[in-house]
């Protein structure tokens, strides 16, 4: 189904909830959006172009709205109306309503911060205004209520690595990342462009007396280096910072060398993530991991005292409740202070991409049984993000105990730091809290690319953040 409007960023935000309802092949009837504005009063007119039926309604914008803070508000009123009409047309609703974008709590923090509303009203407002489920909106409080750590200081950036290499492709995944016998020849030169644009990175923080407060390297798979590429990328890096994270995704990969390298140059948290506990469905999916293999390199990191978060994900191929629910028991039976549980986002660069979804009535249980069990043992909520193409329109949130937030996770969702990411496939990000803006600056996508342009790339960040 498609909706044309007379406004393209109306248009692309309004086809993103219709896309929730249908898929995109369905073309159940066509819609057109038009709209008047005179001063402060606009006429919105939603028309179904194979019935000819027209829906009216007229909007009184606030007086105190800037231009920035108008378009915003029309854009909600828009996709509002188109949500009632959607939602009456195929006789069901959205566990977050009308609300299409990456982050709710975000959205939700800026209405407060913006005096739109009383921080005690977010739920009643998110169920009321925006058609958000009651367990939605409560989740959303419940996540800006556990972080606690947001500093909104334009001096203060986060450091991010990627390291777009894996062992195998999941096919799940839509991350551009490449297997590592494909790349195999190209690393040590990836590693090189990366170390440059590392000390070119180090010289701005230093220009701009920025404080780095957490580090995070990303991928893709960077536990797939070998220990002395580890050491060597590591041995670059020398900020004094308290949270400090290296995605180990891959059990396969995890060896004990490679942790003492990790321990030696100050890594705090590391994630090994086994998606799920049932070795059937990890064949399924292309993960060549075992179940023995992440209990193994659990241990082993334990040893080390490092914080671990391990991600699940729902809707998974062929997985019912029922495996799920082993999966998330046998999670918390190893106990590890974050555990993220990840909503199956079906996107286009991913393998299964336009393969039907069996069980996708299940996905909902398996989330909502994923915070009740994991509040009842301890854990609480403190991020949250959407993804498009997410089974049934839901979402993925971190879940922590004992304090062990990942402040990263946290101010890259709430855009709250400027982030300085390097590597191929990166996006930096500059954050004017004082102006309320963002600027994001991207290094080329691919690894052949970005070692063929990497001086270009480096100008390029030099200037974005002088």
């Amino acid at each position: 189904m498609k909706i044309v409007c007379q406004n393209e960023d109306i248009q692309k935000e309004m086809q993103d909830l219709v896309n929730l309802f249908y898929e995109e092949n369905d073309n159940p009837f066509s819609l057109q959006h038009t709209f008047v504005k005179n001063g402060l009063e606009v006429q919105s007119e939603i028309k179904i172009l194979q019935t000819g039926e027209v829906f009216d309604e007229k909007f009184q914008i606030p007086k105190d709205f800037d231009e920035l803070r108008q378009k915003s508000f029309l854009k909600r009123v828009f996709k509002n109306q188109l949500y009632e009409i959607l939602s009456k047309k195929a006789n069901k609703t959205l566990p977050w309503g009308s609300l299409t974008g990456v982050r709710p709590t975000k959205f939700a923090r800026d209405l407060v911060e913006r005096k739109e509303i009383k921080p005690h009203l977010i739920t009643e407002t998110l169920v009321k205004d925006y058609h958000t489920s009651i367990e939605k909106a409560k989740l959303v409080v419940q996540i800006m209520n556990n972080q606690k750590c947001i500093i909104k200081n334009d001096n203060l950036v986060d450091l991010f690595i990627n390291i777009p290499i894996c062992p195998t492709r999941c096919n799940y995944c839509s991350f551009i990342s490449n297997e590592l016998w494909t790349v195999k020849d190209k690393v040590d030169t990836y590693l090189a462009c990366l170390e440059k644009e590392l000390e070119a990175v180090k010289k701005v923080i230093a220009d701009k007396a920025y404080i780095v407060r957490t580090i995070y390297i990303g991928g893709g798979t960077p536990s797939v280096l070998t220990a002395e590429q580890l050491d060597g990328l590591l041995s670059r890096i020398n900020y004094p910072v308290t949270e400090f994270t290296v995605e180990c995704g891959r059990a396969d990969t995890i060896t004990r060398e490679k942790l003492e390298v990790l321990k030696k140059y100050g890594v705090t948290r590391i994630c090994i993530n086994p998606q799920t506990f049932c070795e059937a469905t990890l064949k399924r999916i292309g993960r060549k991991t075992t179940n023995k293999q992440v209990f193994d390199a659990y241990m082993l990191a334990m040893e080390f005292d490092f914080v671990v978060n391990m991600d699940l994900i729902a809707g998974l191929s062929g997985e019912r409740l029922g495996i799920f629910k082993r999966t998330l028991n046998t999670t918390l039976e190893l106990y590890p202070q974050n555990i993220t549980v990840h909503t199956l986002s079906v996107k286009n660069a991913s393998q299964i991409r336009g393969q039907e979804i069996k069980f996708a009535d299940d996905v909902p249980k398996m989330v909502e049984y994923a915070q009740k069990t994991l509040i009842e043992n301890g854990y609480k909520p403190y991020y949250l993000y959407r993804q498009k193409h997410q089974v049934g329109g839901l979402e993925n949130v971190g879940y922590f105990r004992d304090d062990n937030v990942c402040i990263f996770n946290i101010d890259s969702m709430e855009d709250v730091s400027s982030v300085i990411a390097i590597g191929a496939g990166a996006i930096s990000k500059r954050v004017f809290n004082l102006e309320n803006r963002i600027e994001r600056q991207p290094n080329c996508k691919f690894i052949n690319d970005y070692i063929d342009r990497i001086d270009e790339m480096i100008e390029k960040k030099v200037r974005f953040f002088s």
